[in-house]
């Protein structure tokens, strides 16, 4: 049932109609007063709907087209922790031993029906579930400890590779509520997933009686977030609403309107469905009215002037009495999953109508039935990052090459599921990091620039909020006194001064800040003989800000072999290094286990040098391609040769932030996650912060609170925790982020002083090495940072690739001497020390300094 609000006049019905004929873009009253068409006026918008659909039929070359997905449908477990009000797919315990069934389905229950529907040319395995049973019900936690599974998405991963490799069948996982993390571990398992947003009306969830009360993955802003991580991560991801549940046409529309916000931004959503409520009884709604058929109808129409041409709208055939030809006037172009074996569990009084029947209708209708895979044929003929290499092959099989759709004529076989072969093959430009600093890059841009980040204007909208500067009323010469006698006790008003402080404030604050220092660390300006390794730049995660990543097609990209990777280590522990940092991009062939292999071939080749590898991102990678907790792959990581992690890939830990710098890369809470589990696990880290882009002072603080909160745990458990705080400031030039109009063009050098003079205040006395950046500052720009704070110049890399690709003109090497040179430039003497700031034995400081200055003479190795 659907709440009515005041009926809309006649005139408001004229003008929304009329926007809609003439295809003016409609705001949340226009659609709320369509949706509420009737009779002639229905009939009227329905018709500009069925064109805007045929417009986007023609466009994707498949006029006249209407599809559907022949599939089974699996109930993995009916058990969950909501309480819809509605719902009869879940039920207890109890009722299911009763029943003679499982908490779960077994694996053989699972394949039997698999095996069954492949016989009957089925491509499509629906895994349906309720959300997190383990967490309300202690059977299904037994079950799942019984059967060796950490967790219910542990099941469902070990369920769809099972499928994929014994029955050819194509995953569409339907498991509830995903973390960004949970996405991460099923996409190389299933080529799409899916979630109803049923409704964004917070009413109906947070009061007593509505029909999501009590279930908390029913909170539309946990809901709406799921489709943003979905987005975020790459995955073809069905949703929809269910309409009738109470919800007013104001709300209805608002949800609508929230869909189409989230498929601006991410093109991700490869569907929605528009579900008309029906009572069952058992429910506590039974007594609720089915949506009317006009409601759905009407629905229908208005969503797809919403979602324009492009977007895919599909209306379940078996809750419609047979009025097929009326959602297809509406201006759907899909029928969903059709399965000629198993009944829609969710609607089990509903059978599925047989596939001839929906033909013949849409026939009649003039359309042409063809069937499509769970992933729909957009998403087919994109392929990468959409398709996860362990599953495309699969996807391949199955697919028409030309049209993304199904074949019809081919049954589903299974096929292995198993890492790409080519992952450690040598390729690309493979001298990049030495010829980055003589020819450069071949162009400032990839030829996808407009698609793979998203929408810009959208991201434009979004990003204007958190750049707007904030007042600061706090009196700044309180704060530099405070700051002089105890900059533990800074209050977040008084460091928000300081962070903004200009002309001879800044000027004291610096000179604080260096007291400080000299006080916690003494002179001495550290710095380290490393190389840097960047073993591949092909990465498709979506960062708005790296100008490295490259799809593996573009003049630009690489890739080096293990051996490549040792002997880059081999040549820097000949030169004098006592370390190697290696990172690379989120390459989709390389296996969860690649970054076991790197470690263990540089320690065989160079057992005494510390392998400092592998940001937060890449270990959440490795370890949900492995199937391994972050606490597993860490362990097993450090057995493999790791020493210690860099704290890259944090940017901004705020969420606000961090969502506009990057489509896809890891939340702020992951990261945290990541860092401390490494520092539990023996594993030290670095912690950066990357800023002058998107940024205001406000997200500096919170991010320095951050990492002292993190640090001061790692001291109390006893565990190593940051070696240092590294300022990295935004390099714009080829910076996509920039380029398209959005960030500002890096910080200034006020902002440079006062985030450097911040960061000592702020971090002392938990982390006392604050390291500058003369790759992104330059020599004057570094030495200036040596007077405001920092004590270390970090390294002489040898090579860098990621801030030359960025724009920075600063080179990839400095020599010992030109890093002694800042260092005296600040007034302050220079000495060496290892990752951990121990001292560095002597032998490898003579070889340091009898090698100083010829690297470039060493390189490069292919």
């Amino acid at each position: 049932m659907t709440s009515h609000g005041q009926t809309p006049t006649a005139n408001a019905m004229r003008r929304a109609l009329k926007r809609a004929r003439d295809g003016v873009a409609l705001d949340v009253t226009e659609a709320a007063v369509l949706l509420q068409a009737r009779g002639e006026d229905l009939a009227d918008l329905t018709a500009s709907a069925a064109r805007v659909r045929d417009a986007g039929l023609a466009a994707a070359g498949r006029p006249g087209v209407i599809t559907y997905s022949k599939s089974v449908f699996l109930p993995l477990t009916r058990l969950c922790r909501d309480k819809c009000h509605y719902c009869t797919f879940v039920t207890v315990p109890g009722k299911l031993r009763r029943a003679g069934h499982g908490m779960y389905m077994s694996m053989d229950e699972v394949l039997d029906i698999a095996r069954r529907g492949a016989e009957l040319g089925c491509k499509e395995a629906l895994i349906t579930l309720g959300d997190k049973p383990e967490d309300r019900w202690p059977e299904a936690r037994a079950w799942l400890d019984a059967e060796g599974y950490d967790d219910t998405l542990a099941y469902v991963r070990a369920v769809a590779i099972r499928i994929l490799e014994e029955t050819g069948l194509l995953p569409h996982l339907n498991p509830g509520v995903l973390s960004w993390t949970d996405f991460q571990r099923l996409k190389p398992v299933a080529p799409s997933m899916g979630m109803m947003l049923e409704t964004t009306s917070e009413r109906l969830w947070s009061e007593p009686g509505g029909p999501h009360y009590g279930s908390p993955d029913k909170e539309p802003a946990v809901r709406l977030r799921v489709l943003e991580d979905a987005g975020r991560s790459n995955v073809p991801f069905t949703s929809g609403l269910l309409i009738g549940i109470g919800e007013t046409y104001e709300e209805r529309a608002e949800s609508l309107f929230a869909l189409r916000r989230v498929q601006r931004a991410y093109h991700g959503v490869q569907e929605l469905i528009i579900q008309n409520f029906r009572a069952k009884p058992d429910t506590a709604m039974r007594g609720m009215p089915d949506a009317e058929l006009d409601d759905l109808v009407a629905t229908v129409a208005v969503a797809r002037h919403i979602m324009g041409p492009s977007g895919c709208l599909q209306a379940p055939p078996n809750l419609v009495d047979a009025e097929y030809v009326r959602l297809i006037e509406a201006g759907i172009d899909d029928w969903g999953g059709v399965s000629p074996l198993t009944p829609d569990h969710v609607n089990p009084e509903r059978p599925w109508p047989h596939i001839d029947e929906l033909a013949g209708k849409s026939r009649t209708a003039g359309f042409q039935l063809r069937e499509r895979l769970a992933v729909y044929p957009e998403f087919v003929r994109r392929g990468e990052p959409w398709l996860d290499p362990r599953v495309l092959p699969h996807v391949r099989a199955l697919a028409d090459p030309a049209t993304g759709l199904a074949r019809e004529d081919v049954r589903p076989e299974g096929r292995p599921w198993q890492e790409p072969d080519e992952g450690f093959t040598p390729m690309g430009r493979t001298d990049l990091h030495r010829t980055i600093d003589t020819e450069g890059r071949t162009a400032d841009r990839r030829d996808d620039f407009d698609e793979v980040y998203g929408d810009w204007d959208e991201l434009r909208e979004r990003a204007a909020p958190g750049m707007a500067p904030q007042r600061v009323d706090s009196d700044v010469r309180q704060a530099l006194d405070q700051a002089a006698d105890d900059p533990t006790r800074l209050t977040d008003e008084q460091a928000l001064a300081l962070l903004h402080a200009d002309g001879p404030a800044l000027d004291a604050l610096c000179r604080t800040a260096d007291d400080v220092r000299r006080d916690a660390v003494g002179d001495d300006v550290t710095y380290i003989v490393t190389r840097n390794i960047n073993f591949t730049n092909v990465c498709y995660t979506g960062c708005r800000f790296c100008a490295f990543a490259q799809r593996r097609t573009d003049a630009d990209a690489f890739t080096l072999s293990l051996e490549q990777v040792a002997d880059r280590a081999q040549q820097a522990w000949e030169v004098g290094a006592v370390e190697v940092c290696m990172q690379g991009g989120i390459h989709p062939d390389l296996p969860g286990s690649a970054y076991f292999d790197i470690a263990r071939a540089v320690k065989e080749r160079v057992p005494g040098i510390h392998v400092h590898a592998f940001s937060p991102m890449e270990v959440v990678n490795g370890a949900t391609r492995t199937g391994m907790s972050i606490r597993e792959w860490l362990t097993a990581a450090k057995e493999a040769g790791l020493d210690s992690i860099p704290g890259t890939a944090a940017e901004i830990l705020d969420d606000e932030v961090r969502w506009i710098l990057t489509k896809g890369k890891l939340p702020t809470a992951t990261w945290v996650e990541v860092v401390k589990t490494a520092h539990e696990v023996g594993l030290g880290s670095t912690s950066t912060m990357m800023y002058g882009h998107v940024d205001q002072p406000r997200h500096w603080l919170g991010h320095l609170r951050l990492l002292a909160d993190i640090q001061r745990s790692a001291l109390e458990k006893g565990v190593p925790g940051f070696s240092e705080f590294v300022t990295l400031p935004f390099i714009h030039t080829n910076a996509p982020v920039y380029l398209a109009g959005i960030a500002r063009p890096g910080p200034t050098a006020r902002e440079n002083r006062a985030v450097t003079a911040m960061a000592r205040l702020l971090l002392h006395p938990w982390v006392p090495n604050i390291q500058t950046s003369w790759v992104k500052l330059g020599t004057e720009g570094a030495a200036e940072m040596l007077r405001s704070g920092a004590n270390d110049l970090g390294g002489t890399l040898m090579e860098e690739t990621i801030s030359r690709m960025a724009g920075s003109s600063y080179g990839s090497y400095r020599s010992i001497k030109d890093l002694v040179a800042i260092a005296e430039a600040a007034g302050r003497p220079a000495r060496p020390r290892t990752t951990r700031y121990g001292e560095v034995p002597p032998e490898r400081v003579e070889v340091a300094h009898a090698s100083d200055g010829h690297l470039p003479d060493l390189l490069p190795v292919v």
